[in-house]
């Protein structure tokens, strides 16, 4: 049954368990070197420095910070400039209701002054009597006093003939046509008077006595006056707009905030005080800040690791490579924060990383590496989404192109890959924060992704040969047949260079059916047998129309012989330089199996008595890993296979399977963590295999016997 996933908080007590204290030297050494790269930005020397006073020393600014000043300078010029602009645009103003309201109201008490009636000239103001007029004139000089209303003498003078009852239904006339215009109608300025002969036209179609006709036109009209008024709620959101649309002013790194002998400004004392630099000597919640993100950074990665690649915490050699690398990339980013050029952020191969880590240990792995780098880079140069996006994006790109490596050339196909990444990142941060430097610049995206291929290709050969590691790329080049160790095994035991090759195939090909590493299963089989080329006679497959010397020597001594391969093989890979993994290939493809033949030969020999069997087991280690297992299995099997008298696909079946049970009834399988299932498809694949290199011949008749056989020998 499945066990349940382990929390977080347990995959972190179970680290601190069980890792020992010689394990704990490459973490501490990372975390403390994080601390020093990242607080060396964030912790500047402090300076004294008050407005008004004289600078007694150049100050540079240790990171990118935003220059609130000019920034909130730039925002309420652009906030001042976007108001004039919201005026002058009609789509901002509404109808004042207040005002439609007053002129209603205007126009009302024109009619109470012509009926005697007291008027009400404030909104809370008391009501005022309305004198006796005796003639037009006079009226039309308390309206103007009163209301501000300006109306023609005939106008008045019919008003005042009208009676008040009939003044009445004039004034209802009069507030209904002023309100219906100046509460539907847009009036401003420029449309004042073509509003007022809307109205004559409106009056003058009403069936009306022509100087009730012309005391609703003045009347009306002396009103009806501008309505608009700037929407205040219009003018903030473009006031806001405006605000928004302003770029931030940068300090960048490197950059001369105050020279030597200059005047301190209010604009410098609020940039260093923005930077921690006044009155500072110690800023002991930022190192407290950068230790707890490092520390968080580093625990996610153990986390990760423990619970996705948890031999790698007992591997000192690959958590010291993974170390050493992201340290490498760190200190490339702390030097380029160094350059007084805001565009060499750009060029931080944090490609290179995920290059390495991928080619020389896992893909998932080098994907949370990056993951932890993109961290750092942002945080070396100053908090800049664009370097931490450009990081991202080339890293993962660079995982993701080198995934499946085959071939050298492919780490150069993925450094064009991780810049065509780079490339587009910039010109899109570009586009979207509309700042055209980064599509200017983005070309620097393509050399980013040079820089880390070639970084990558130069530093795999000596990051191989120290820790110990073996890449995609060393494995191809030791399966090229023209390798001075396989030419060797050619020219010296052929026979066991064919038996390899077949092997290789068989191994590779079972590998693939299984999941395992295909190339590596691949240039195990090919280095198993390279003991063989110091006595190439004594084995059976280099043996052309000789006398088998074992036909002389005591089955001792030939098993003797037989298991001194594994010994040879070993100081031979060694002396040629093989990786590791492969020499533990040799004694692991025979395990602690038993030389058969010899055996039951010593004991036919002392006609069944006592043989000390430990004298005829291989000394092995039994297969540790899968691909040593598939070695040991296709060894097996193709030498069983090849012993057959008629090859035929039952027969190449049942011995296949034979072996596969023996090796694991032996308990050669043991160690290897290969399971039932896989057993089964590696069994399918060696028997398809096989099948198809022992097939059954077509007979000639035309050929002569001897032709025939020399054919078939061909192949």
């Amino acid at each position: 049954m499945k066990k349940p996933a382990e929390s977080s908080g347990s995959a972190v007590a179970q680290i601190f368990r069980r890792v020992r204290l010689s394990q704990w030297i490459v973490p501490v050494l990372v975390f403390l070197s994080l601390n020093l790269v990242l607080l060396s930005n964030l912790l500047p020397k402090p300076v004294e420095l008050s407005e008004g006073q004289v600078a007694k020393r150049d100050v540079a600014a240790p990171r990118r910070v935003i220059n609130r000043y000019q920034t909130e300078m730039l925002r309420e010029e652009a906030a001042k400039a976007a108001v004039r602009e919201a005026a002058t645009l009609p789509g901002n103003y509404e109808i004042n209701q207040a005002v439609a309201i007053n002129a209603e109201e205007v126009a009302g008490n024109i009619f109470r002054v012509l009926r005697g009636e007291a008027i009400q000239t404030g909104a809370h103001g008391d009501p005022v009597a309305v004198p006796r007029f005796g003639d037009a004139d006079e009226a039309r000089h308390y309206l103007k006093a009163t209301l501000g209303i300006e109306m023609s003498n005939e106008a008045l003078r019919a008003g005042l003939n009208v009676d008040k009852e009939r003044l009445m239904q004039l004034e209802a006339e009069a507030r209904h046509m002023v309100a219906d215009l100046m509460r539907t109608e847009r009036i401003d300025e420029e449309s004042v008077d073509a509003a007022r002969e809307a109205a004559e036209e409106r009056i003058t179609a009403l069936e009306y006595p022509a100087d009730e006709r012309l005391l609703l036109v003045s009347a009306v009209s002396s009103v009806i006056r501008p309505n608009l008024v700037l929407d205040p709620q219009k003018v903030d959101r473009a006031r806001e707009q405006a605000m928004r649309s302003v770029r931030p002013v940068y300090v960048e790194q490197g950059q001369m905030i105050v020279r030597k002998g200059d005047i301190v400004q209010p604009e410098h004392v609020m940039i260093l005080r923005d930077l921690g630099l006044l009155g500072q000597r110690m800023n002991y919640a930022t190192v407290m800040g950068v230790a707890c993100i490092v520390l968080m950074l580093m625990l996610m990665m153990a986390v990760y690791i423990y619970q996705f690649h948890r031999p790698l915490l007992q591997n000192q050699s690959a958590m010291a490579l993974l170390g050493l690398t992201i340290l490498v990339v760190s200190g490339l980013a702390k030097i380029a924060s160094l350059v007084p050029m805001e565009e060499a952020g750009f060029l931080i191969p944090t490609a290179m990383a995920g290059i390495l880590i991928t080619v020389l240990l896992d893909s998932r792995l080098a994907v949370m590496t990056v993951i932890f780098l993109t961290v750092v880079v942002g945080m070396v140069m100053g908090q800049g989404i664009t370097y931490v996006m450009v990081a991202l994006s080339g890293g993962l790109a660079s995982v993701f192109s080198v995934s499946r490596l085959s071939q050298r050339n492919e780490v150069t196909r993925a450094g064009l890959i991780v810049g065509l990444a780079n490339f587009t990142t910039m010109i899109a941060m570009g586009l979207f924060r509309s700042e055209w430097t980064l599509v200017k610049y983005s070309v620097l995206g393509v050399v980013n992704g040079v820089i880390s291929a070639v970084l990558a290709i130069g530093m795999l050969p000596y990051l191989e040969s120290v820790f110990g590691m073996t890449s995609a790329i060393r494995l191809l080049e030791l399966s090229n047949p023209n390798h001075p160790l396989l030419r060797k095994l050619l020219m010296e035991a052929p026979g066991s260079y064919h038996h390899s090759m077949i092997v290789a195939n068989l191994a590779e090909t079972a590998a693939e059916a299984i999941g395992a590493d295909t190339l590596l299963t691949r240039v195990q089989a090919l280095y198993h047998d390279v003991g063989k080329t110091r006595r190439p006679y004594f084995f059976i497959e280099n043996q052309y129309g000789m006398e088998n010397p074992h036909e002389q020597m005591k089955p001792s001594s030939s098993a003797l012989v037989i298991i001194s391969h594994i010994k040879d093989g070993i100081e031979l890979a060694r002396q040629y330089r093989l990786p590791q993994v492969i020499i533990d290939a040799i004694p692991q493809h025979h395990g602690t199996d038993l030389v058969r033949y010899f055996y039951h030969k010593a004991v036919e020999q002392t006609g069944g008595g006592s043989v000390d069997e430990a004298d005829y087991h291989y000394p092995g280690p039994r297969p540790q890993t899968k691909e040593t297992a598939i070695v040991m299995l296709a060894d097996s099997v193709e030498a069983a296979v090849r012993s057959l008298a008629r090859p035929t696909p039952g027969r190449i079946e049942a011995i296949t399977r034979k072996i596969i049970k023996e090796r694991l009834n032996d308990g050669q399988l043991d160690e290897s963590n290969i399971t039932f299932k896989d057993l089964g498809k590696i069994a399918d694949a060696f028997v398809r295999v096989l099948t198809g290199i022992f097939h059954n011949r077509i007979a000639y008749p035309e050929m002569a016997s001897g032709q025939l056989g020399q054919a078939e020998q061909r192949g």
